[in-house]
């Protein structure tokens, strides 16, 4: 079963995604969250989710640390993580790219190119690309 991990500490930017993905919650992709970086990391280590929307700016340990501990610690390089931040200057999205980032999407986002993206990290199957 495909997972996809929203991890954000915006409740409303965890429900704009969550909206945006709903087909695919609809054919059987489990759609979790998280609301701290913390929380992330558990969720990561413990579900394996294919898909991790990760917020750089969160409580407790923030995104281009729990990308680097998913990339590069815990072995979970399969792991697919977009990071989401409102912090769009070149150095961010080079560290962002250090701490192993497949990619780098700034806020205020397009929801279609976060659909697009989805159905292309999971895969072109009938079941999971976009309607």
């Amino acid at each position: 079963m495909k997972k996809i991990l929203i991890a954000d500490d915006e409740a409303y930017i965890r429900l704009l995604i969550e909206d945006a993905l709903e087909d695919f919650s609809e054919k059987g992709v489990t759609i979790l969250t998280a609301q701290d970086g913390e929380a992330a990391l558990r969720i990561i280590k413990d579900e394996e989710p294919s898909l991790v929307f990760l917020d750089v700016m969160m409580p407790k340990m923030n995104g281009f640390d729990v990308c680097q501990m998913v990339k590069n610690e815990l072995g979970l390089a399969h792991v697919h993580i977009i990071l989401l931040t409102a912090k769009g200057q070149r150095d961010d999205i080079e560290r962002g790219q250090a701490v192993g980032a497949d990619d780098y999407i700034t806020k205020p986002f397009d929801t279609d190119r976060l659909v697009d993206q989805v159905a292309a990290v999971l895969g072109k199957t009938e079941d999971t690309t976009r309607p």
